[in-house]
């Protein structure tokens, strides 16, 4: 069992995720590394100031640009685009453990026979005109579908069926176009090696042991409760929880760890090991300031998040606006070792403006001069990533 302070359990985190001191990762290279140690990072298309990948990275990785992920996900084909926390980005390496989904989503077809002769007409389509979106082709259908694998559903017919085959893994995202996904046949961009792997971990307890060490890694420090860590994790009820954690633990592959004033023990993974040793040894760490992504691996459990930096954030997207506190999309500021507040900020590309619309610091921050050169760093770095040319109001 290791004991940590409050403090020294922070430091970990912000280590563990490259948001503390110099920069872990860098460059393209930078993000492949912190997509195999985050193991998914969840994708969401709305783009107010960057997705939400984009935002993950570019908190992270030294001197990151958008095209860093484009090329590694559609030209590398070293990253995928497959269901594991809701809608993520996996190493393709990763493929082979998710077939039980992809089996799943087979299974799932029976239900709606009208599809078979219109996924045929889907693969004829892409065979004649290559890679296709749900405009680029018509099929006619009187169905209502749901996905079994994620949250997508409808009545558009073309987009069913290609969210469909996409699914079952015979069709992959080939590139995006804003919001828009375009597919080809998977066997084009994933090799075969991987891509006709049986399901490497059939058994479900070892599947859920693989899944939570995912998560744990992903997040660095997480207990055994309910979390939104945990979702789309499918069984992993209370019970079956618990004694993964218990085989984990006997195992040696993870680490119980007291924070004081914490009720609930964390754990990490034990290969982190070096890095709480590291974290004991009280180095200094150079500030950094940082624009967190909503739906950051490192933020996953927004109550572990309160426990551990006394910081209450509530992604307000789905708010009613009449309801919301803050705002449509409002990022956490980090500065340092603290969550310092929050800001609504939009990257208005038409004019090549970054508009800081509005900052809520939290109640004990003193705007120092030291916290203002830092923010300006931040919002002039942030500008750069979102292809902005002015920020306004204008921070130097």
């Amino acid at each position: 069992m290791i004991q940590l302070t409050n403090r020294q359990a922070r430091q970990f985190l912000l280590l563990k995720h490259g948001l503390l001191g110099e920069y872990k990762f860098s460059g393209k290279q930078g993000v492949l590394d912190f997509a195999r140690q985050a193991n998914c990072i969840q994708y969401d298309p709305i783009d107010v100031c960057g997705k939400n990948a984009e935002l993950v990275l570019q908190s992270r990785i030294k001197g990151f640009t958008k095209g860093m992920l484009a090329e590694l996900l559609y030209e590398d084909r070293r990253l995928v685009d497959y269901p594991d926390k809701n809608l993520s980005i996996i190493p393709v390496e990763d493929w082979p453990y998710f077939e039980r989904y992809r089996q799943a989503a087979r299974q799932h077809a029976e239900r709606y026979p009208e599809m078979e002769a219109l996924t045929a007409e889907v693969r004829t389509h892409i065979q004649n005109h290559g890679a296709l979106s749900s405009k680029d082709i018509k099929l006619d259908g009187d169905f209502s579908w749901q996905s079994v694998i994620h949250w997508s559903g409808g009545n558009n017919s073309s987009r069913s069926v290609l969210e469909q085959m996409f699914s079952t893994g015979e069709l992959i995202i080939h590139h995006k176009n804003g919001t828009r996904k375009y597919y080809d046949i998977a066997t084009k961009y994933i090799k075969s090696n991987l891509l006709n792997a049986s399901e490497p971990l059939e058994d479900e307890l070892e599947h859920h042991k693989w899944r939570v060490l995912r998560r744990i890694g992903s997040v660095g420090l997480l207990w055994n409760r309910a979390s939104d860590a945990w979702l789309n994790i499918w069984g992993l009820k209370a019970a079956s929880r618990n004694e993964v954690f218990r085989q984990l633990l006997h195992e040696a592959r993870i680490v119980a760890v007291t924070v004081e004033q914490m009720k609930d023990t964390l754990y990490c993974l034990s290969e982190d090991l070096p890095l709480i040793e590291a974290v004991l040894q009280n180095q200094e760490q150079n500030l950094r300031c940082e624009l967190i992504a909503p739906l950051d691996n490192f933020i996953w459990d927004r109550k572990l998040i309160n426990e551990l930096f006394d910081f209450d954030y509530t992604w307000e997207i789905y708010t009613p606006a009449i309801k919301r506190k803050f705002g449509y999309y409002v990022l956490p500021l980090l500065y340092g070792e603290s969550f310092i507040g929050r800001v609504e900020i939009i990257a208005e590309r038409k004019s090549g403006t970054l508009v800081v619309k509005n900052i809520w610091y939290e109640n004990d921050v003193e705007q120092t001069p030291q916290l203002q050169t830092a923010l300006n760093s931040c919002f002039q770095k942030f500008a750069l990533f979102n292809g902005c040319g002015e920020i306004s109001p204008v921070y130097k």
